[in-house]
């Protein structure tokens, strides 16, 4: 799994970047209402799912684990096409599905990031945003009828908080690779030049 996120921090970033994308967009969309706000989340989702599709199959022979990523997309993948494909649906239905979407996200980051404990550093962010998901996920469950701009700022502000995690993890793991490949070609170099001394 750490081989699919140093490879494939780019997954990570765009995630961060789509989810602070939407969270901007339905907090300063005039007069967006509950049913708008649900379309924005399946074209959202629909991306979300799909970047994370991409960076699984990409992986997908270089790496055991790169089915966790897979899941994670299909399950945005799945929420969006329900909230886009069944427009007559009511209103809290669609609600419940953001909240399960976020659940189900959140758990997988989680178990993503248990699973990385080990091998890479700033996991802990990765868990972050699986709890920031969770909480987000429980609070839409037991208020499924709140008011349309009540769910306007709590959704705004669990993407934009997801967004930044995320962005802020892609970062780092990109840097931690490029001073890993940096330590590398620094040994490659220095055994290169004891060979060359050895045999001259």
């Amino acid at each position: 799994m750490n081989e699919i996120l140093s490879r494939s921090w780019w997954v990570l970033a765009l995630r961060g970047a789509i989810s602070i994308l939407f969270g901007v967009l339905a907090l300063v969309w005039p007069g967006l209402t509950l049913l708008g706000l649900v379309a924005l989340f399946a074209v959202y989702a629909l991306l979300y799912g799909a970047v994370s599709v991409i960076g699984a199959v990409q992986n997908r022979k270089s790496n055991e684990d790169w089915w966790l990523l897979l899941l994670l997309g299909l399950v945005g993948i799945v929420a969006g096409a329900i909230a886009l494909v069944h427009p007559g649906l009511t209103a809290l239905v669609l609600v419940l599905v953001m909240g399960a979407n976020a659940l189900v996200t959140g758990v997988l980051d989680i178990v993503a990031a248990i699973r990385l404990r080990k091998v890479i550093q700033n996991e802990s962010l990765l868990i972050l945003s699986g709890i920031v998901s969770i909480i987000f996920g429980i609070v839409v469950f037991l208020f499924p009828d709140a008011g349309a701009l009540a769910l306007v700022w709590l959704i705004s502000f669990y993407a934009m908080l997801s967004g930044v995690l995320l962005l802020t993890l892609a970062f780092r793991v990109r840097a931690g690779t490029t001073v890993a490949a940096d330590k590398t070609d620094r040994r490659t170099g220095s055994s290169d030049r004891r060979v060359a001394a050895g045999h001259s």
